[in-house]
């Protein structure tokens, strides 16, 4: 089972503020939804709290410390590994890490693609993407303009890269 990291950048590394994004970005969301689908996410209890709801037509592994915590709608767990097995074991090709801060720096080790938006913009935020690590090579990427939908020009970019644990 791949692995993946999907996440949102600005120019200064800020992916959130005050609990939320900090930016509005119509394609960003779109492209979110369109790789996620169909699949098991991974994200941390504050994360989690911030969305609100779990998101629909995927299966949302919730990390949380707290103890005897139940989420209407999502599976709970105290350890990303138990997380990763969850969804390895019931058949996922492709899960996906989708934050916070704590949760990509946990999952980088795991990680062997990376969904990137880089958001052409230095943004005020107080939550930050951690170090990605090493190994890293750009398979795709495809620019676009800002416009009336989308707040800062924005990149996508798909990274892989080649586990030394298989």
């Amino acid at each position: 089972m791949l692995v993946s990291c999907i996440v949102a950048v600005s120019e200064n590394g800020v992916i959130g503020k005050n609990g939320t994004l900090p930016w509005r970005l119509s394609s960003d969301l779109k492209r979110f939804k369109e790789i996620t689908i169909g699949h098991h996410i991974i994200l941390g209890r504050k994360n989690y709290e911030d969305i609100g709801r779990p998101l629909p037509n995927r299966i949302n592994l919730v990390l949380s410390r707290k103890e005897n915590l139940k989420i209407e709608g999502c599976e709970v767990f105290s350890s990303l590994e138990n997380a990763i097995n969850f969804a390895k074991e019931s058949g996922e090709t492709e899960c996906f890490i989708i934050g916070g801060a704590e949760i990509y720096k946990a999952a980088m080790p795991y990680c062997s693609r990376l969904y990137l938006t880089k958001v052409k913009a230095e943004i005020d935020g107080d939550v930050f993407m951690p170090s990605l690590g090493e190994g890293w090579t750009l398979e795709r990427e495809t620019s676009f303009p800002a416009d009336e939908k989308n707040q800062y020009s924005t990149v996508f970019q798909i990274f892989e890269r080649s586990l030394k644990n298989g």
